[in-house]
C-alpha cells in the first residue's frame, strides 16, 4: 500500500508560499493549498473547498496501490478473448460493490460495460467514456520479468532502476513529488490507470460523506485498441439507455509540464495498406538484380512521392478547409509548450513544418507511415529481390477533413504515378498485363470531434480542476491522439472534453509503459474535484 505523509512544517511552508502566490498574483503552478494535513498528534485531513473532514489522510493521498497492482495484473490484449472477459467480470464486481447498476451491451464483438449511478433528477448527467484493453506485448522488450506483473521503479539520471517494493508502506508525499517513481506495466496508463483513480475516488467520497453531484453513465471498451469495430452501431442501438447531458473522456496524457489539462478535441484515425509487387517468389540478388524489378524501390518512390522534404503533403486538396483563425492561434500560442526541450527530448533537430508550432501542426490531418515490410534484415538477412513490398499508413483526421475523401486523394494520386491500383491480390493475368500495380486497401475508423472551449462544459470543467488544484488548467483546442468518441458525439447530439491525467512520457503503446505515482494520486483528485462539482 501506498502511504503518503506529510509533515506540519513541510504544509506550513506550503502555505506561506502559497500566500506569497495569491499576493503576486503570479502566473498559472502549482501551489495553492487546497487540503490541509496534520498528522501530529491526531490525523485530520480538511477539504479547503467543502469542509469535509477525515481521521485517515492515507486514504486520500495513497489510492489503493494493492487493489491497482492487481488490476493491472489482468492481461487485457483484445485479440484474447478469454482474457478479456476475465477482465470484464474483475470490472463488473467492482463496481457492483460501489452501487453502480451494471449492463453488458452487446455486440456483434466484444460487450460494452455499462456502469450507472443516478443520484438525483436535480443533477444532469455525464456520461464517460473509458477503455480497459492494452495494445499488445513484447515481453521481450520490456526490462522486467512480465508486462503484467507491476513493478515499481526510480529514475536514476536518464534510466530507471528497480525500487523496493517494500519500501512503499512508508514513502511520504514530498518522497512521491520530488522523487519521480513509477508503475512499470501494461496499460498502467492507457488505460488502466485512469479507471482505477475513478474507483479510488469514489470509494474515498463514499467513506468521506462528500457528494457526488453528477449522474454517472460509465462506458467501458474493451477493444479500443483495436478500433473500437462494434461501437458506433452499438451507441446507436443503445442511444436510449445512454442519453446524457455531456461526455468525458479521460484518456491519454496530460500536457507535458504536468499541469491539469483539458483537451476540446481529438483528432479520428484511419488507416491505408499499401501492398507493392517484384517477382513472385524472392529471387536471387546475384542472379536477377538489375533484371528484377524491386517492389520496395517502387513503394519508395510512392511514399517519397507524397510529402516533401519538409514534411508538408504534396497531394492537392489534401489540406482543403482548414484554417487557423487569430483567435485560434491565440488558444493554440497559450498552451506552454516547451519545443526545445521536445526537440532534444526526441533527438531530432528540426519538426516537419505542416504548423508553425506543435499545437498549430495537430490541427491538420496528418499522413504517417507506421510501418514497412519486405524481405528480411538484421540475423536473418537473405541477399534476395523482394517479392513484395508492404507499408502501412495511418492517417490522423480533423474535422475539417473527411477521411474517405482523403483516401481517394491519396489513391488518385498513385495512379497519376502510373500505377494500376487493385484492392486485391492480382492474378497471374493482371501481374502478366500491367506493369505497375499496388494494392490499395483502406478503413476509416472514426472521425474527429471538436468541443468549443467557452462551452458551459469547458467552463465547469476548468472551475472544477482549479478549484481543486489552485492553477488554471491547460487549455488544448485538439489532441493530437485518437479515442473513438464521434459515435457518442455525433448519436447523442452531446458535447466532449477529455480530461487526461497520466504523465506524457508514459510509454503507452510500447515497451515499458508506466505511470508516475504523483500523476495517479493526482488523478483520483481530479475524480473527486470533477465529480463534487455541479455540472450547470
Amino acid at each position: 500500500m501506498l502511504r503518503a505523509r506529510l509533515y506540519e512544517n513541510e504544509m506550513q511552508k506550503r502555505e506561506e508560499e502559497n500566500q506569497k502566490e495569491i499576493n503576486a498574483k503570479t502566473d498559472i503552478g502549482w501551489g495553492h493549498q487546497i487540503r490541509s494535513y496534520v498528522l501530529q498528534p491526531y490525523q485530520l485531513v480538511k477539504d479547503l473547498r467543502n469542509k469535509v473532514e477525515s481521521t485517515n489522510p492515507d486514504e486520500v493521498l495513497k489510492g489503493n496501490i494493492d487493489e491497482f497492482i492487481e488490476f493491472l495484473s489482468y492481461p487485457n490484449d483484445a485479440n484474447f478473448e478469454s482474457d478479456i472477459y476475465e477482465l470484464i467480470d474483475w470490472t463488473e464486481n467492482k463496481f457492483k460493490s460501489l452501487d453502480f447498476k451494471i449492463n453488458r451491451l452487446e455486440t456483434k464483438t466484444i460487450p460494452l460495460l455499462l456502469a450507472s449511478k443516478h443520484i438525483s433528477d436535480d443533477y444532469k448527467t455525464v456520461l464517460i467514456y473509458m477503455h480497459l484493453d492494452g495494445q499488445p506485448v513484447d515481453p521481450k522488450k520490456w526490462n522486467q520479468e512480465n508486462p503484467f506483473i507491476p513493478v515499481y521503479k526510480i529514475k536514476d539520471n536518464e534510466s530507471f532502476i528497480d525500487y523496493d517494493s517494500n519500501k512503499i508502506a512508508d514513502i511520504d508525499y514530498k518522497t512521491i513529488e520530488d522523487k519521480d517513481i513509477r508503475i512499470f506495466a501494461r496499460a498502467s496508463s492507457d488505460a488502466k490507470g485512469p479507471v482505477m483513480m475513478l474507483i479510488q475516488a469514489l470509494k474515498f467520497m463514499n467513506s468521506n460523506n462528500i457528494n457526488q453531484k453528477l449522474n454517472l453513465k460509465l462506458v467501458m471498451d474493451f477493444e479500443e485498441e483495436k478500433g473500437s469495430p462494434s461501437l458506433p452501431e452499438a451507441v446507436k442501438k443503445h442511444s436510449s439507455i445512454l442519453k446524457s447531458d455531456a461526455l468525458l473522456i479521460f484518456d491519454g496524457p496530460q500536457h507535458v509540464s504536468d499541469l491539469p489539462t483539458l483537451n476540446f478535441g481529438n483528432r479520428g484515425i484511419s488507416s491505408i495498406t499499401l501492398k507493392t509487387y517484384g517477382p513472385i517468389v524472392p529471387q536471387h540478388s546475384g542472379h536477377f538484380g538489375n533484371y528484377a524489378p524491386n517492389p520496395v524501390f517502387r513503394m519508395s518512390n510512392i511514399l517519397s512521392s507524397m510529402k516533401d522534404e519538409n514534411g508538408v503533403v504534396r497531394i492537392k486538396g489534401y489540406y482543403d478547409g482548414i484554417e487557423i483563425s487569430d483567435q485560434v492561434k491565440k488558444y493554440l500560442d497559450n498552451v506552454p509548450d516547451d519545443e526545445e526541450s521536445m526537440l532534444n527530448k526526441m533527438q531530432f533537430k528540426k519538426p516537419e513544418s505542416v504548423g508553425n508550432s506543435y499545437q498549430e501542426s495537430i490541427q491538420f490531418p496528418s499522413l504517417n507511415v507506421r510501418g514497412i515490410k519486405a524481405g528480411w534484415v538484421e540475423d536473418e538477412v537473405r541477399t534476395i529481390v523482394p517479392s513484395e513490398c508492404i507499408a502501412e499508413i495511418d492517417v490522423r483526421l480533423v474535422i475539417e477533413s473527411d477521411g474517405y475523401r482523403l483516401h481517394e486523394l491519396i489513391k488518385n494520386h498513385i495512379k497519376n504515378l502510373g500505377y494500376v491500383v487493385l484492392d486485391h491480390e492480382p492474378s497471374k493475368a493482371e501481374r502478366m498485363k500491367y506493369d505497375k500495380i499496388v494494392k490499395f486497401n483502406s478503413t476509416v475508423s472514426y472521425p474527429a470531434f471538436r468541443t468549443d472551449i467557452d462551452s458551459n462544459l469547458g467552463k465547469w470543467l476548468s472551475k472544477a480542476l482549479t478549484n481543486t488544484f489552485g492553477v488554471e488548467p491547460v487549455l488544448r483546442r485538439t489532441s493530437g491522439g485518437s479515442v473513438p468518441i464521434s459515435p457518442f458525439v455525433n448519436v447523442l447530439s452531446i458535447p466532449a472534453v477529455g480530461v487526461p491525467t497520466v504523465n506524457k512520457d508514459n510509454n503507452q503503446h510500447s515497451p515499458n509503459e508506466n505511470i508516475k505515482l504523483i500523476n495517479y494520486i493526482r488523478g483520483i483528485e481530479s475524480f473527486v474535484g470533477i465529480l463534487s462539482s455541479e455540472f450547470k
